[in-house]
């Protein structure tokens, strides 16, 4: 198969290197990562302007856009090939439940299913180093063809895989959790009198869901979680029809 990877983390990232050196034995390998760190830019795609490809290597590209740019410009004919799956990851970190709202390596696999391709995000679920990629680099290489074979349009995976040194770890289907925020702001006032301010992440908790991915990932198993790309509360709809809303 023809597979691209891609990222939030930059073009740099060992996890996108891992990622690239587990699947390249068996399948056509093209990386197209940004030129930076892109982590929290979510779904945001260049509208005006241009987007820088460089060619680094034979199929590695660096990109001076998003995440999300980088599959939307590949696919648009940037790249000479169309690929069979398209491969976010393996991001430095979990993107568990609401993370893939503001996640870039999440927008990559969303904007290729959109496209109509086969994708899919893989995190390692580790708030600080070390780091250990093997399980979600093997769980890409052994399960690449399982996940073209049941893709369907409108839904991208979720993968999140425990930060652990076990090359082979037990998998489960799971729904996303609710995550919980914690986050703070620092200021700095300037001699200008202007004022900067700072954003000071905790690690995240999660509400206590039984299925979810926290709880899979908590437990020591891969989660995988299939996500719906046009979203829509069920659960409030008949509240809105009931409304009397004027016009």
């Amino acid at each position: 198969m023809t597979v691209l990877l891609t990222n939030d983390d930059g073009i740099e990232s060992p996890g996108l290197d891992a990622l690239a050196e587990a699947l390249s034995g068996a399948h056509e390998v093209w990386i197209v990562a940004p030129d930076r760190e892109r982590s929290g830019s979510s779904h945001s795609i260049t509208l005006r302007g241009s987007v820088q490809f460089r060619k680094l290597a034979e199929r590695r590209f660096s990109c001076g856009g998003t995440p999300a740019d980088c599959v939307l410009y590949s696919c648009l004919g940037a790249l000479p090939v169309k690929p069979d799956l398209i491969l976010a990851g393996i991001n430095l970190g979990p993107n568990l439940g609401t993370d893939v709202v503001y996640s870039g390596t999440a927008a990559a696999a969303r904007q290729g299913a959109l496209m109509g391709y086969p994708s899919a995000a893989l995190s390692v679920a580790g708030s600080r180093g070390p780091l250990y990629f093997d399980a979600a680099a093997s769980f890409a290489e052994r399960n690449a063809e399982t996940i073209v074979a049941l893709w369907k349009p409108d839904h991208f995976l979720n993968v999140n895989v425990p930060n652990r040194p076990e090359r082979s770890l037990a998998a489960v289907v799971t729904h996303p959790s609710r995550r919980i925020y914690r986050d703070t702001i620092a200021s700095f006032t300037a001699p200008s009198r202007d004022v900067y301010y700072f954003l000071e992440s905790v690690p995240s908790d999660a509400a206590r869901d039984e299925g979810s991915d926290w709880e899979a990932v908590s437990r020591g198993d891969i989660s995988i979680s299939p996500i719906f790309l046009h979203p829509i509360s069920h659960d409030d709809v008949v509240a809105y029809e009931r409304a009397d809303f004027r016009t």
